[in-house]
């Protein structure tokens, strides 16, 4: 049985910035996660959301199918995804739903369940998605003063002026089929961007090590469990961590939802001046956001085909 690990916990309300800046980078070095709590998310609002996505996905899989992934956004069935094809050939036990950027684009145009039947779905999920991406934007703010730049970095690279986030909702079955192989919620992987805002309950945080130590990260009330994604990790130059993480099936029914908040397609990410040095240079060459997104995420979905 995995060991519960205690993240720290991140008060993003605290006036002194310079301290909790200093708390979140100790964090980001030792874990790739840390609680973030009076972030100013309403539990009602929280409820609401999960309370509609549970009524989107008990609806039938022939209804659901009809908001069908198209790019990045829309519904995915169960085996649909296989974020690690090295355990698993059928691919994830996992529902799920895609809401992306609210004001949209040419190539990323959200789908919406009808009114008539769920009514006050698109609302709901606009309002969540606008209020956590505001959350995650005053996080990087943070996260900038870690890494010894200035609180706008992040806006004055390009990467948040149109942020490339997506508000995935996760629905994972309780019955699992005995097919005689190991089927994973969501199987072994780290997150692809800048930072993620979810719920998730399996961490190893050494993820070159063999065999893999993994240890449970248990629920906050109210907080969100924040972890920085393979990108950040280029960023920092590999001082920031991007911590593997899985859900494991439980037999019962659970859902969940992460906010990514990724940088604009068109962002350059390259190693910060702050994380290389002559003894340190930098490990990753520079590349496109939206390039690098776009590989990852192709390669997660056809390798479950």
């Amino acid at each position: 049985m995995a060991e519960c690990l205690q993240l720290p916990i991140i008060d993003i309300s605290s006036p002194d910035r310079i301290s909790t800046a200093n708390s979140i980078r100790q964090a980001c070095i030792d874990y790739g996660f840390f609680y973030l709590i009076n972030h100013g998310v309403e539990d009602q609002l929280l409820q609401n959301v999960f309370n509609e996505s549970k009524k989107f996905f008990s609806l039938p899989l022939e209804e659901k199918m009809k908001l069908a992934r198209k790019g990045y956004v829309g519904f995915s069935p169960v085996y649909a995804e296989n974020l690690d094809s090295t355990t698993s050939s059928k691919g994830d036990l996992k529902e799920s739903f895609h809401v992306g950027p609210i004001e949209g684009s040419e190539s990323h145009v959200n789908q919406w369940p009808s009114k008539e039947i769920l009514p006050s779905w698109r609302l709901t999920m606009e309002e969540y998605y606008q209020k956590v991406l505001s959350v995650g934007k005053r996080l990087a703010s943070l996260i900038a003063m870690a890494l010894n730049l200035e609180d706008d970095f992040f806006e004055k690279v390009g990467a948040l002026d149109k942020p490339f986030a997506f508000l995935r909702l996760l629905h994972y079955p309780g019955e699992v089929e005995d097919s005689g192989e190991v089927v994973y919620g969501s199987s072994a992987h780290s997150d692809y961007g800048m930072l993620t805002l979810l719920a998730t309950d399996g961490v190893c945080r050494e993820k070159h090590n063999q065999p893999r130590i993994w240890e449970d990260v248990l629920h906050v009330k109210g907080a969100f469990i924040i972890n920085l994604g393979d990108m950040m990790e280029r960023w920092t130059n590999c001082l920031f961590r991007s911590t593997l993480h899985r859900v494991m099936p439980t037999g019962k029914e659970r859902y969940s939802m992460a906010l990514f908040l990724d940088p604009n397609p068109d962002c350059i990410v390259e190693c910060l001046k702050s994380c290389c040095s002559d003894s340190s240079p930098p490990q990753f060459p520079p590349i496109r956001s939206g390039d690098y997104l776009r590989e990852r995420i192709s390669a997660a979905y056809s390798s479950s085909s």
